[in-house]
């Protein structure tokens, strides 16, 4: 995805605190504290620092998440990715290497919730063909 396929995009080197919506795609490669809401794609890029409350269509992590996350379709953990707090997602993707410490509830047509107080690391493997058709869809 080039950049100029977002609807958005804050680069490093830039700090925000406060309240962001959008629509489309929007990629943080920053330090956000507050809170986003959309019916879109946000993307934390590697360098990305977020604290705070995010309600989204789809959520790609390379970075930093700390708080909470409520997700309507899916979330993507990258190998970089380091989440901390509470996920709420239909599907899940992680990388080997990927974080997720604290709550992690998964639903679809049956709502199920996972407590892990030690981080989770996925066993070696290639996902990054799986990651790739997901992002197509």
């Amino acid at each position: 995805m080039a950049k100029d396929d977002f609807t958005a995009f804050l680069g490093s080197g830039t700090e925000y605190q406060g309240r962001l919506n959008f629509k489309g795609t929007v990629r943080i490669d920053c330090r956000f504290t507050g809170e986003i809401l959309s019916d879109g794609k946000l993307i934390l890029g590697r360098e990305a620092i977020f604290d705070g409350t995010v309600a989204v269509k789809e959520l790609v992590v390379h970075g930093v998440l700390t708080g909470e996350a409520v997700v309507g379709k899916r979330t993507i953990l990258h190998q970089e990715a380091r989440v901390t707090g509470t996920l709420n997602t239909p599907a899940l993707i992680m990388e080997e290497g990927a974080v997720l410490q604290g709550d992690l509830h998964m639903h679809k047509e049956t709502e199920t919730s996972h407590r892990t107080d030690e981080a989770v690391q996925l066993p070696r493997a290639d996902l990054t063909p799986v990651i790739d058709a997901a992002l197509k869809q």
